[in-house]
């Protein structure tokens, strides 16, 4: 069960690296724009936001990883993947609270935290 925790905290990490890149490299390019939603004129007016969240997600991944990585100090691990899946299922969380509409991507951020951390209490337990 634990492995299979950490696999899925790697995987959420991982997307949230890919979201850091979407929303701090390349917030205006059109595939990005087509992700979000935006047009060339609200992208540009959002760069600086959409920058900071994507900031906020990168450190979320590299708290997760890094509780991939310290496997070896266990109650650092748990810690730090508490933390960090939490955190991204939180965010998960408010954005469809906040916007019914946007369910889809709420569904795609949350998941993989949501049963990383799901995997990781049953670990516990065994």
């Amino acid at each position: 069960m634990q492995l299979i925790s950490f696999i899925l905290a790697a995987l959420a990490a991982l997307l949230h690296v890919y979201i850091f890149v979407m929303e701090s490299l390349h917030w205006e390019r059109p595939e990005t724009r087509k992700v979000f939603g935006t047009t060339p004129e609200q992208a540009a007016t959002t760069k600086q936001l959409a920058y900071n969240q994507g900031c906020y997600n990168l450190f979320l991944a590299i708290t997760v990883a890094a509780g991939v990585v310290l496997a070896g100090s266990p109650v650092v691990s748990t810690t730090l993947l508490v933390v960090g899946l939490g955190s991204m299922l939180a965010a998960a969380l408010v954005l469809v609270t906040n916007d019914r509409s946007k369910a889809r991507a709420a569904l795609v951020q949350g998941l993989l935290p949501a049963l990383g951390l799901l995997f990781l209490a049953v670990s516990q337990l065994v």
